[in-house]
C-alpha cells in the first residue's frame, strides 16, 4: 500500500506546483480571475492528496478493493473537478454549453465518491490488526 502512499503524494506535488503558479500569476497580473480555481487546485488537489498519502503511510489498509478505488478516485476526482472549474467559470477555447457544467459535477461526483471510500477505509481493518 505504500505505492497508493507515493502515487498520492506525486500528484499532490503537482497540485501543488499548478496552484502555486496560479497564485504567481494573479498576483502579477493584479486578476483575481482564477481565485476559485486557485483555491480548489491547492485545498482539494494538493492538502487533500497529500493528507491521504500520509494516510496510507501510515495505516496499511488490510488488501482491499475499497482502497484501490478510493485512490483513483481521488485522482480522477480532483483533476476531473479542477478542471471542469476551469471550463465552467473561464470558458477556455469558447467552451459554452452543457459540456462545462457536465465536466464539473461528474468530477466534482467522482471525488465525492473518493470522501464517502476514505470514510469506510477508516473503518476498515488494516493490516497490523489482521495478525
Amino acid at each position: 500500500m505504500n505505492k497508493y502512499s507515493k502515487t498520492l503524494l506525486r500528484f499532490s506535488a503537482l497540485f501543488a506546483v499548478v496552484g502555486a503558479f496560479l497564485g504567481s500569476h494573479m498576483a502579477g497580473a493584479g486578476g483575481l480571475e482564477f481565485k476559485t480555481l486557485h483555491a480548489h487546485i491547492l485545498v482539494v488537489g494538493w492538502l487533500t492528496l497529500f493528507s491521504w498519502a500520509v494516510f496510507y503511510k501510515i495505516f496499511t489498509p488490510a488488501k482491499t478493493i475499497v482502497a484501490t478505488l478510493h485512490v483513483w478516485s481521488a485522482i480522477i476526482g480532483a483533476i476531473g473537478l479542477t478542471v471542469g472549474m476551469w471550463f465552467y467559470y473561464l470558458k477556455p477555447f469558447g467552451m459554452e454549453g452543457a459540456l462545462p457544467t457536465v465536466f464539473f459535477i461528474v468530477g466534482g461526483t467522482i471525488l465525492l465518491i473518493s470522501f464517502i471510500l476514505f470514510f469506510i477505509l477508516t473503518f476498515m481493518k488494516t493490516e497490523d490488526e489482521q495478525k
